[in-house]
C-alpha cells in the first residue's frame, strides 16, 4: 500500500503528457488552485460518469478559481478520444507506469469482484496555489463525488 497524502502536505511533483501529447508539470500549475482526480480508465461507465460530472460542474469550479485535471494510466491518444467523445473541456494526463498514482497514494490493493487486486484507487486531491494538499479523498464513488467536492469547498452548483 502506498502512503496516503494528508491535508497540509506538499503535493508530489509530476510531469506527464496530456491528451494532446504536451507535457504538463505540477510546477506549471503554481499560482492556480487545482482539483486533481485519479480514475481507473477512460471510456468505462464509471469513469465516464465521473468525467461528465466534472464537465457539467466545470463552470462553478472554474468560477471559484479551480482548474480540473484528470489522471489515468491511458495513453494520450485514448485520452484525446475520451475528451472528444464526451465533450470534456479539461485536461487529462497520462500516467502509464502509475508512478504519479503511487506518489499520491492512488494506487494499491482493492477489492474487485470479490478478489484482492492491485490497481487505481479512485481518488481526488484539492491543491492550493502553492501546491499544498487541501483535501485528500480516497476510494471515492464515481457518482455524486463532484457534488461532494463542491459542498466541501463551499461552491454552489
Amino acid at each position: 500500500m502506498t502512503q496516503r497524502l494528508e491535508p497540509g502536505s506538499a503535493a508530489p511533483d509530476f510531469s506527464l503528457l496530456d491528451q494532446d501529447g504536451s507535457r504538463l508539470s505540477l510546477a506549471d500549475l503554481r499560482g492556480e488552485k487545482v482539483v486533481l482526480y485519479f480514475y481507473p480508465a477512460a471510456m468505462t461507465p464509471g469513469c465516464t460518469t465521473q468525467a461528465c460530472d466534472f464537465r457539467d460542474s466545470l463552470g462553478s469550479l472554474q468560477g471559484a478559481g479551480y482548474r480540473v485535471i484528470g489522471i489515468s494510466r491511458d495513453e494520450p491518444s485514448k485520452l484525446a478520444a475520451f475528451r472528444e467523445r464526451d465533450g470534456l473541456t479539461f485536461t487529462l494526463l497520462s500516467d502509464p507506469d502509475h508512478a504519479v498514482h503511487a506518489a499520491y497514494g492512488a494506487w494499491g490493493e482493492k477489492m474487485n469482484y470479490g478478489k484482492v487486486v492491485e490497481g487505481v484507487l479512485r481518488s481526488t486531491f484539492v491543491l492550493d496555489e502553492k501546491g499544498t494538499v487541501e483535501l485528500a479523498l480516497y476510494n471515492v464513488k464515481a457518482t455524486g463525488h463532484v457534488a461532494r467536492i463542491r459542498k466541501l469547498l463551499g461552491i454552489d452548483a
